[in-house]
């Protein structure tokens, strides 16, 4: 088994420039502010140092990847949106949509991030890997063609994905997104196609609070190739693994990708400040472990993972060592820390209960 990692410094160097983003989570908790934003590049650093302190690195195929190219970024993007992206980056940065800031060269980092994709996408498609992880930084999720938001600059996953369709290297893609804000970017990009299967689970009402509904289905030829499962606040470890049993794998095995690609978020964890969740590292482990399994009976086990949100710098290298454990099979483990005090908080069996019938009548909904 060859694992990739794809990951740039250049991307833990994108910042919100003098975006005066204030967080007020509420108590005693301190706003997050300071000129900058919760997307911090302190999550993914602190990941690929536990990956150095543990030895996972080692066992890895790292690797950087060129910058996405002008000619990938219109495959996706109008020429209007990425020239005024471009000037704002080269005049110092600032906002150019819904919670979506940068500094001066943001442009040039965002087409690292949306590289890092690309390269993982087309190494695994083309067999150079089995599977990969992309480290990409500025996500790429909220990101519509022409409305950057969410932190999201540039829409990573479907410029790889458009990328790889344009060499002939895929026809069929499976994007699962468990982020646990809701995949609205890949959606609209893809929201008219059927070569594309969009799947997002995410805590209903976060952020968009209003997109991500179970009835937004696809359009014409799109129609049912878009899945929303909006799951309730305080889910956590027996309902994302129910999800993924009931509703993921069901509809992926439906549809029969030639590659899967998880838009894959740490902020379903029950210690993230953006969020209500209550999902652990081990949830994030096992949720891969069932993913890789699927891919590995319905497309050569081609599986790209590209990093999107999380915003706990403690628990998301934690989260994201479980994931690339399972992913590429190591049996370095990183212990959870937090796993003993975490564990007596996840939802009571009556909560549980109900956790697991509202994705059985989602899914029934779903004519899953």
């Amino acid at each position: 088994m060859s694992t990739g990692f794809f990951w740039d410094e250049r991307c833990f160097w994108h910042a919100g420039g003098n975006y005066a983003f204030t967080m007020h989570i509420g108590g005693l908790v301190q706003p997050l502010a300071a000129g900058g934003i919760p997307e911090n590049p302190e999550t993914k650093r602190r990941l690929k140092n536990l990956m150095d302190v543990t030895g996972l690195t080692a066992e890895l195929a790292m690797q950087g990847a060129p910058a996405a190219t002008r000619e990938m970024l219109e495959r996706v993007h109008p020429v209007s949106y990425l020239d005024a992206f471009k000037a704002m980056s080269d005049a110092g940065g600032g906002e150019i949509g819904h919670h979506a800031p940068f500094a001066s060269g943001g442009y040039e980092i965002a087409a690292v991030s949306a590289g890092l994709a690309v390269g993982a996408v087309d190494a695994v498609a083309s067999g150079t890997l089995d599977n990969a992880y992309a480290l990409s930084r500025p996500p790429g999720h909220h990101c519509e063609a022409d409305g950057p938001a969410g932190f999201c600059l540039l829409a990573n996953i479907a410029i790889a994905i458009e990328a790889a369709r344009a060499k002939g290297l895929v026809k069929r893609v499976a994007v699962v997104d468990w982020d646990v804000h809701h995949g609205n970017g890949t959606e609209a990009i893809f929201y008219d196609r059927d070569e594309v299967l969009t799947l997002s689970m995410h805590q209903d009402g976060n952020y968009p609070i209003t997109s991500g509904a179970l009835k937004d289905r696809g359009r014409g030829a799109g129609e049912g190739y878009n899945i929303n499962l909006p799951m309730h606040a305080g889910s956590g470890h027996n309902a994302y693994l129910h999800a993924m049993d009931r509703v993921v794998i069901p509809a992926l095995e439906a549809y029969k990708p030639d590659m899967i690609i998880v838009a894959c978020g740490y902020d379903a964890a029950v210690v993230d400040p953006l969020a209500r969740m209550q999902a652990m590292a081990e949830t994030f482990g096992v949720m891969t472990t069932r993913i890789k399994d699927a891919a590995e009976r319905l497309c050569d086990g081609k599986l790209v993972l590209v990093h999107e949100g999380g915003y706990s710098e403690v628990y998301v290298p934690f989260c994201g060592h479980a994931t690339l454990t399972a992913l590429s099979g190591s049996r370095i483990e990183a212990p959870d820390p937090m796993a003993p005090g975490l564990k007596p908080r996840q939802p009571s069996p009556t909560f549980d209960a109900f956790l697991r019938q509202s994705i059985d009548d989602m899914a029934l909904q779903l004519e899953l």
